[in-house]
């Protein structure tokens, strides 16, 4: 699927959930939701009042703590992804 994000929005990649200190690996229904994923397509950004474009702040390939329970989650080649908007992306990971 080719996709071209809009807007002030960002596609994650989510980073997969850890698996226990024992090594089992816990059924989804089981594991807390991530909160951490790297950046694979940014939107152009979002315009002011004026008509100004302010750009997104973030590139491809950044690590990013993002909403809980933010944007919406979908899937392509097997992948999981989520696109949410900027302004649920908390913070960059340096």
């Amino acid at each position: 699927m080719a996709l071209r994000i809009l807007g002030d929005r960002v596609m994650i990649k989510v980073d997969e959930a850890p698996t226990t200190e024992g090594g089992i690996v816990l059924p989804e229904t089981a594991q807390e939701r991530p909160q951490r994923g790297t950046v694979v397509a940014v939107g152009e950004g979002r315009h002011n009042d004026d008509g100004k474009l302010i750009p997104i702040d973030l590139k491809e390939g950044d690590v990013v703590i993002f909403a809980k329970y933010g944007g919406h989650e979908i899937e392509d080649d097997g992948e999981d992804y989520k696109i949410l908007e900027s302004s649920q992306i908390y913070a960059r990971v340096v």
